[in-house]
């Protein structure tokens, strides 16, 4: 039986250039782009596969890439394939994952304004983004304190390392692209096409704020929200950081996860907040090892803070990601919440840095994993099938591609970030018993306890 190995990691530089454009972060110079990473402070090991390899380097460890992805047998025929998507991004309100640092560091340089030093670590942070938050620095130093502050931190650094992982196996880079909301807010999406690894894959962050719509406080009044607002107005703050993987691998699966925070105002001035997200694992075809690592990872996330966390929110999440004109799963789950205002704020945005602390190392050594894995023609094509069922999912029944559509000013090319480039419909598909596509099927209409 394979030994699990444990490694630490850590940082390392190249050379990359960012610019913050807030006078606070003048005279910023290169940045250094570094490898899969994770900083010891934080979390200083990682699970890798069986089958992953590694090489010291220095003091620390630092993940290799086994090499590019499989190629298929025979040509790679792509009948059928409907292109469905250009550039992506993020749900209107979407938040916090991933901690691992595989990240840009800005070099230190003369500052032309001089900083306080209680102001050092949230320009320090921002050192580290791929780009500056969205939130101007100089106000997100004043209300240091404040939970939308945290959480805009917290989502950004989510992205930054995210993406940085993922230049790492892919080789590519991500288009950072920034847009504002004239409503109030913007975004900051990253967005990486045809790489090596990946087919598309989308990191992106969204801070958006103004009044809700009515037809948006209808969704969530049916969510059981008791909504009351000023002369019918409802000032609302949403933000977040949301991702999408589409490999080119079959063999190498699709993530998603999604970490959001909200806040309403409502007519005597008080203010309802709650958290929302999760991480949840798309496969092609049925791997145990690989669903053991995913859940296992997250379990471990979410024993931390209360025993029935992962078995309530892993069930939520199998019935939330349910395509119900299908009678089969999107994938095989992981872990899903939202409305989350208890035991207090303090402790459920802790419990979110926890669950997003894992989304680096719950998916990236799946993927080292499956690098070099061989497809066929046949397995492409079941990839694609499987693709189309995430789209139908993503239109029809996702809270969060709803409200953005339902958010006026919204990015739609943002809240469109989780369709893949390509996908296929094939009429009354159905997989031949006993192979392979078939064993995948029986698992999303009947949900696993992996773990």
């Amino acid at each position: 039986m394979a030994t699990t190995v444990f490694v630490s990691v850590r940082k390392t530089a190249q050379a990359t250039t960012r610019r913050c454009l807030n006078p606070h972060l003048r005279g910023l110079a290169k940045a250094g782009d570094s490898g899969l990473l994770l900083p010891t402070t934080h979390n200083p090991s990682v699970t890798l596969l069986p089958g992953t390899r590694w090489f010291s380097r220095g003091t620390g460890l630092r993940f290799m890439s086994h090499g590019t992805a499989g190629r298929s047998a025979a040509g790679r025929t792509r009948r059928g394939a409907l292109a469905l998507s250009g550039a992506a991004a993020v749900t209107a309100a979407a938040a916090v994952a991933g901690f691992l640092a595989n990240s840009n560091h800005f070099q230190r340089a003369e500052m032309a304004t001089k900083v306080s030093k209680e102001d050092e670590d949230i320009v320090e942070r921002c050192r580290e983004f791929m780009s500056h938050p969205v939130t101007d620095i100089g106000v997100l130093q004043g209300r240091k304190e404040d939970m939308s502050t945290k959480m805009e931190m917290l989502i950004m650094k989510t992205q930054a390392e995210f993406c940085k992982a993922l230049q790492e196996v892919d080789g590519g880079r991500f288009k950072v692209d920034r847009w504002d909301r004239k409503e109030g807010g913007g975004g900051i999406s990253c967005v990486m096409q045809d790489g090596k690894v990946f087919e598309k894959a989308g990191v992106n962050v969204s801070v958006v704020f103004g009044n809700l719509t009515e037809e948006a406080a209808k969704q969530m009044r049916s969510r059981g929200k008791v909504l009351k607002g000023k002369d019918g107005k409802l000032p609302f703050c949403a933000m977040g950081v949301s991702s999408v993987i589409h490999p080119k691998n079959p063999h190498i699966p699709t993530v998603h996860f999604n970490y959001r925070y909200f806040e309403i105002e409502e007519e005597d001035g008080s203010k309802q907040w709650w958290f929302g997200g999760g991480t949840d694992l798309t496969p092609v075809y049925v791997d145990k090892e690989d669903a053991f690592h995913f859940h296992n990872t997250l379990k471990e996330a979410c024993d931390k803070h209360h025993p029935q966390y992962y078995p309530d929110f892993k069930k939520w999440c199998d019935r939330y990601f349910y395509v119900r004109h299908r009678g089969e799963t999107r994938g095989i789950g992981g872990i899903f919440f939202d409305d989350l205002d208890s035991p207090n704020q303090e402790e459920a945005f802790n419990f979110v840095k926890s669950c997003a602390s894992t989304v680096v190392p719950c998916y990236l050594p799946i993927v080292y994993k499956h690098l070099d894995d061989a497809f066929t023609d046949e397995e492409k094509d079941w990839q694609q099938v499987r693709r189309g069922r995430y789209v139908e999912f993503n239109l029809v029944y996702d809270r969060g591609v709803k409200f953005g559509l339902a958010t006026p000013g919204s990015r739609i090319e943002s809240i469109l970030m989780s369709l893949p480039l390509t996908a296929r419909w094939e009429y009354m598909h159905e997989p031949a018993k006993g192979t392979k596509e078939a064993d995948m099927l029986d698992v999303l209409r009947n949900p696993k306890e992996w773990v």
